[in-house]
């Protein structure tokens, strides 16, 4: 997707952040917005999108599939709905780049059309494993071929999608969001059980469009053969994007900022929990619902910090988040342990290992587990750390810089477009010294 292949951001030593900032509107929401306004009856007018290189790359394939969407304009969609079953064969291979939401969540909506279709991606999707989604969407009925369960995958159309009754094997959205697209193509009901909350945006979003979903403790039910109605969605600021100015605030003596319109789903709120719990002053404000999704005002000033044991019921509440939450542990006092995290190994990166890799290459002790990290908070000094090409990673890293003694060289950073363009922008503008360089 991005051609700057060598970007870099080379990030002073020190600053404060401070002022009222808005970060670009939430990922996970954007892709359903395409995704269900798509399948809608009727026109779905969307503001907030976020214009970002994973989301646009679902907007690309539905367009690729005969869907009519106006825009992006600032922010500014409309989408005009092809109903269930309008979806037309794409003339070539639809190329996702570098989303793992994107192939994942198509890949249950794809498996209930008529026609077969290929999903490849850049090369770090083509690492990422896809057996999780497509072991149960086989148990349907589904047909998929895959290079040794990664991308590309074929998913051959025309095949009848029956009802499960499955227990996912670790909490991920994307599994259960996954597989709820394939039960609105299945004959009867799809039941997903899932071992602890996830984010709920797509249960939200179908039964804000008026197909129904059914939510009751830990179990999710859906029935095949309803409709979708296209409505008007406004996004709320991503909670992920919004992380990183929240932990630069935490960290650095004299910040005081307010991220404004965050995203404040329940699911999605494990990182301002555990921040609290290490000692962060984080005040809730305004808080009010935009298409059925909560939405506030985070003030966040610095406070220090103390090491805690996050508490594993937190963990899928905070998951996307763990980048930031170990450069604001590796500056607590005393001891971060994090477990039950396995999931961060099948991210966009290894996020356990290439995170313990960097903070001990600006010297902060740092101990990777299978399912985990221990990090003694330290002093950052300065270095070079390698992102992999994990825009959540580049991220992080440049927050530590406002408090590290010396400049911190961040390598393989295009991949940040995926889901905050404008970052290096926008992080300046708010007080952090850095610079983007194509070396």
């Amino acid at each position: 997707m991005s051609n700057q292949e060598n970007l870099t951001y080379v990030v002073q030593p020190g600053g404060r952040l401070s002022g009222n900032i808005r970060v670009p509107g939430d990922k996970s929401i954007s892709h359903r917005t395409i995704m269900l306004g798509s399948l809608a009856e009727g026109v779905t007018t969307v503001s907030g999108f976020l214009e970002g290189e994973d989301a646009l790359a679902t907007l690309a394939v539905f367009r690729a599939m005969g869907v009519t969407i106006d825009g992006p304009n600032n922010g500014n969609l409309i989408i005009h709905g092809v109903g269930m079953h309008g979806l037309k064969a794409p003339e070539k291979t639809l190329n996702v780049g570098n989303s793992g939401t994107s192939i994942r969540l198509l890949s249950g909506l794809l498996s209930g059309q008529s026609f077969t279709v290929t999903m490849e991606g850049d090369a770090s999707l083509a690492k990422r494993p896809m057996q999780r989604v497509t072991e149960p969407l086989m148990a349907m009925g589904a047909r998929i071929q895959s290079k040794e369960g990664k991308p590309p995958l074929t998913i051959h159309g025309g095949h009848q999608l029956n009802g499960i009754n499955y227990t996912l094997p670790m909490a991920s959205a994307q599994v259960k969001s996954c597989l709820l697209l394939a039960g609105m193509y299945a004959s009867g009901e799809t039941c997903i059980t899932e071992p602890a909350p996830t984010r709920d945006h797509t249960e939200r979003m179908l039964n804000g469009m008026g197909y129904p979903v059914s939510v009751e403790a830990n179990q999710i039910r859906i029935q095949g053969g309803g409709k979708l109605y296209a409505i008007n969605i406004d996004v709320p600021a991503d909670i992920s994007s919004a992380t990183f100015f929240m932990v630069g605030a935490a960290i650095t003596p004299g910040s005081d900022v307010t991220l404004e319109h965050v995203g404040m789903n329940p699911t999605r709120t494990g990182v301002i929990t555990i921040l609290q719990q290490m000692g962060a002053e984080i005040t809730i404000q305004n808080e009010r619902l935009t298409g059925g999704e909560p939405v506030a005002d985070i003030r966040v000033r610095y406070q220090p910090l103390t090491g805690i044991h996050i508490p594993e019921d937190q963990v899928p509440l905070a998951i996307d988040e763990f980048p930031a939450l170990f450069i604001a542990a590796a500056s607590a006092d005393g001891e971060t342990v994090l477990t039950g995290a396995e999931e961060l190994r099948v991210k966009e990166s290894d996020r356990i290992q290439v995170m313990a890799d960097g903070l001990q290459a600006l010297g902060i002790t740092a101990i990777p587990t299978a399912d985990g990290m221990k990090i003694h908070g330290g002093k950052f000094a300065g270095g070079v750390v390698d992102s992999h090409g994990d825009h959540r990673i580049a991220m992080s890293f440049a927050m530590a810089a406002l408090i590290a003694n010396d400049t911190i060289i961040i390598n393989d950073c295009a991949n940040v477009a995926t889901s905050f363009p404008g970052f290096v922008t926008l992080a300046k503008a708010a007080g952090v010294r850095i610079e983007s360089t194509n070396g």
